[in-house]
């Protein structure tokens, strides 16, 4: 996921390709079109806007911008695209009345004369406003049914089918008969009327999808919005010059004025101020920055001046990243979605036949059909459908409207991407669908101690027995990264001779000092090594039932010096662990600390004494968690540490805090930008919110269609009453995600 460091950052991303996409009516086009273009070779990103009819294409640093192989993968997928070349050009978004808002405004003004005149004034038998219908109804299927039959037409050239197909079915079934029924002279009721209404409802649908949508993608397009487009680059003799943020590159200085929002990635060389990072992590309180403190594209310096050294730029920024996870979890599949993309698949098809044999039914068997009709009449509601050719003809458009594809194509992408959202908004990065369909599943939740429930800074609080050995203990552990090993370097500034260093993972360091082989590190390790530890055992005891981590010193097989060293608790650790608890998780703590240190802090933050696993080897961590898995829990392991990646891998779903080495987090489902695990249950509470929102809305698809379809296939709904529902019911999946925005968690 999201990476500290880059292997590209001498090799600049290409910018940025603008194409203007064809062929898209709604939400799931786009997600069609996004998922065409993400597969071709060197693409990092992909932003599909139906609104605009427009793809944002960005590339990986280094990456050929293979624009040819993009447009094959669109018009494969049954889509046209074309380059931006002059964006005041091709700007959709500068005309009000562009997209679907033309479409809706040629709709209303041709169908509601239309509907005001046979609802109203019952004039739809007069010869003139036969007619008149005729005319309006044909300028709306040609102008605003366009997109539809242009969409059909891409699809059935690449071999496939979608809604547009239902859609120009339809209308063209009720326009081609009222056609037929007018020029041949016959007196009978004319569906100019229908027709029209079809393709307004539906386009009407399709804009309130299209603003619905826009609103669940809100928080990536903040996102996308939140770097400047200029920079101050300081020059070589102290001056500024104003420069695109695109032509920065590592090594350069930006002057930063109280106010400024922060261009790309750096460090600060001069000055300090508060630095607002809340639209990148959620945190609300602003983070001093001083001197070597790092500094993040999009986040506010508040306060004071600053000059940075740019460190990484374009697409190799954190927020790049950021943004990046976000789309590739939009644009991702859970495995609960498979079942409605195996219906779908067939879906139109199926429909198809359906629509042809209600209109087979009702033209050559309409006594049979008004029997059935009648008789679901008892139970159901009065209706007063059509009678012998016509019936043929409206029941089988009735048929093709009411099916609705795109609610089963939606149900699960647009939960994803609303739920993404909110998490983004949260300081939360999920890496696809499945981490957040898993998220929903977890039953468990297991905690690494160092670094997650404590605050990962150590300091020694005791020593016992240490006396010169002090200085060799702090030069043996002055050449590890690990906390407490940094802890222990700090008691002695004394240089001592030694050979042969290595450090033990997961158990300590030793070397060759003065022809001995001295040791440094936990207790279980002296022990398994033959060291003696009975004349320390009394202090063992005693600072292990505090909580306090002890480390010793040996030199062959002799007991040297004890260490107690104390690692906090974070000051959230014991509420987090109860918030899971009050959601129905279970809690673990797994920790390489010896059994006392282990019990001590379980204690503190409310973890049962059997949820306690203690001296265990880094290697042995994932081992523990698969234990936990075999009793049949879902498992959601929390860690911050290279040590922790093979853990995080095992588990069910991975969580890595927001100091996660690099490898752990590449390991981890989810990514706390967040500075403390205060947002683990939050995460927790969101995806089951997420899964249970997916599951309503797939039982709504498929309720819908498996109601809608036989009510329109005998009868009970006319074509106009088909479109309206149709609509909706895009909407409603749509809605229902969006509810996922403000969810209290």
């Amino acid at each position: 996921m999201m990476k500290s460091e880059n292997n590209f950052e001498n090799s600049p991303a290409p910018p940025a390709v603008k194409l203007n996409i064809s062929g898209m009516t709604c939400a799931n086009c786009a997600r069609h079109v996004t998922e065409a273009i993400q597969s071709v070779p060197g693409v990092h990103s992909a932003s599909v806007s139906v609104d605009a009819h427009q793809a944002v294409i960005r590339w990986l640093p280094g990456a050929v911008t293979n624009v040819p192989a993009i447009f094959a993968a669109v018009e494969a997928a049954g889509y046209g695209a074309e380059i931006i070349e002059s964006q005041a050009a091709h700007d959709h978004s500068q005309h009000k009345l562009s997209g679907w808002r033309l479409n809706l405004w040629i709709g209303v003004l041709g169908t509601g004369p239309l509907m005001i005149g046979e609802w109203v004034f019952g004039l739809e038998m007069q010869n003139w406003f036969r007619w008149l219908s005729f005319a309006l109804a044909g300028v709306v299927q040609i102008f605003v049914g366009a997109q539809f039959y242009s969409g059909a037409w891409r699809q059935l050239k690449v071999g496939s089918s979608n809604m547009d197909t239902l859609v120009a079915l339809g209308s063209t079934t009720a326009f081609g008969y009222s056609l037929w029924a007018l020029f041949a002279g016959g007196s009978g009721h004319l569906y100019f009327m229908e027709a029209a209404a079809i393709i307004t409802l539906i386009t009407i649908g399709h804009w309130l999808e299209a603003r619905m949508s826009a609103h669940a993608s809100g928080a990536l397009k903040s996102l996308l919005n939140l770097a400047p487009q200029t920079a101050r680059r300081r020059q070589p003799d102290g001056s500024e010059i104003e420069i695109n943020v695109a032509e920065l590159k590592p090594g350069d200085f930006i002057n930063l004025k109280p106010g400024d929002r922060v261009p790309t990635d750096g460090e600060v060389t001069v000055g300090d101020s508060a630095v607002d990072e809340s639209m990148l992590t959620g945190e609300s309180v602003p983070v001093d920055k001083t001197a070597k403190s790092q500094l993040y594209a999009g986040t506010v310096s508040l306060n004071g001046r600053l000059v940075m050294r740019v460190t990484a730029t374009g697409e190799s920024t954190a927020l790049a990243n950021i943004i990046a996870a976000v789309q590739r979890a939009q644009t991702s599949r859970a495995n609960i979605q498979r079942l409605g993309d195996r219906v779908s698949s067939v879906f139109v098809p199926v429909i198809v036949i359906i629509a042809v044999s209600a209109g087979l039914w009702w033209g050559f068997a309409s006594d049979s059909a008004m029997h059935v009709h009648n008789w679901l009449g008892q139970f159901l509601w009065a209706a007063h459908p059509p009678t012998a050719l016509a019936a043929a003809f409206i029941i089988a458009a009735a048929v093709l409207i009411v099916a609705c594809p795109c609610a089963m194509g939606l149900a699960t992408p647009a939960v994803i991407m609303a739920g993404t959202n909110a998490a983004a908004r949260r300081g939360i990065l999920i890496r696809d669908g499945v981490a957040l369909e898993r998220a929903g599943e977890v039953t468990a939740v297991v905690f690494d101690k160092t670094g997650t429930l404590t605050t990962g800074k150590p300091s020694v609080v005791q020593t016992w027995k240490s006396g010169q050995y002090i200085s060799v203990a702090a030069a043996l552990a002055r050449n590890s990264t690990h906390p407490i090993s940094q802890a222990i370097a700090k008691t002695s500034t004394g240089e001592i001779q030694f050979a042969d260093w290595q450090e033990m993972r997961g158990s300590g360091v030793q070397a060759t000092v003065s022809n001995s082989l001295a040791r440094l590190g936990s207790v279980r390790w002296l022990k398994e090594s033959d060291v003696d530890l009975a004349t320390g055992e009394s202090f063992i005891n005693e600072w292990s039932a505090q909580g306090a981590t002890i480390v010793g010193l040996a030199t062959d097989k002799t007991l040297q010096g004890l260490f107690a060293v104390k690692d906090t608790v974070k000051p959230g650790a014991a509420q987090v662990v109860e918030k899971l608890q009050q959601q129905g998780l279970k809690t673990y703590l797994l920790t390489g600390d010896n059994a006392l240190t282990a019990a001590s802090i379980a204690k503190q933050v409310g973890i049962a004494p059997e949820n306690v696993f203690a001296e265990v080897r880094p290697e042995q961590k994932a081992e523990f968690v698969k234990k936990i898995q075999q009793r049949g829990e879902k498992v959601a392991f929390v860690g911050d540490g290279i040590n922790d990646a093979p853990a995080l891998e095992q588990a069910d779903l991975g969580i890595a805090v927001s100091r996660a080495s690099d490898i752990a987090r590449e390991a981890a489902d989810i990514i706390l930008l967040k500075s403390e695990i205060e947002a683990v249950p939050e995460a927790l509470a969101l995806a089951r919110a997420t899964l249970r929102t997916i599951k309503q809305n797939l039982f709504w698809a498929f309720f819908y269609n498996a109601v809608a379809v036989p009510l329109a296939a005998t009868g009970f709904m006319s074509p106009i009453l088909c479109a309206a529902a149709m609509g909706l019911s895009d909407t409603i999946v749509i809605g229902n995600a969006l509810r996922l925005r403000h969810a209290k968690l």
